[in-house]
């Protein structure tokens, strides 16, 4: 009879032990979108179109935006792929 006592309060006993607090975390995640002075325009100078001809064939131009330091941002799309480049006003490409 002792070892049916003693073996029902140790199998208790480690249940309760098996219960524990869970702890929560969470995580936040804070972006910040950087605001760039680009503008929309209609047409970009021919180097800039023979640049990236050269650099891209069959490249066709989606959309074109200049900053105030004539650096453009390109939108295009090349074998069906749409991708950013950046070049200045002579039609060499920057790396942004």
């Amino acid at each position: 009879m002792k070892k049916l006592i003693l073996s029902a309060a140790i199998l208790l006993g480690g249940l309760s032990m098996q219960a524990e607090n869970t702890v929560l975390t969470t995580t936040t995640v804070n972006s910040v979108k950087y605001q760039d002075d680009y503008k929309e325009v209609d047409a970009v100078p021919a180097a800039i179109k023979k640049s990236l001809d050269d650099a891209y064939p069959g490249v066709k131009l989606e959309k074109a935006f200049v900053n105030s330091n004539k650096e453009y941002k390109i939108e295009i799309t090349v074998r069906g792929e749409k991708s950013i480049v950046y070049t200045d006003a002579t039609g060499n490409i920057l790396k942004k």
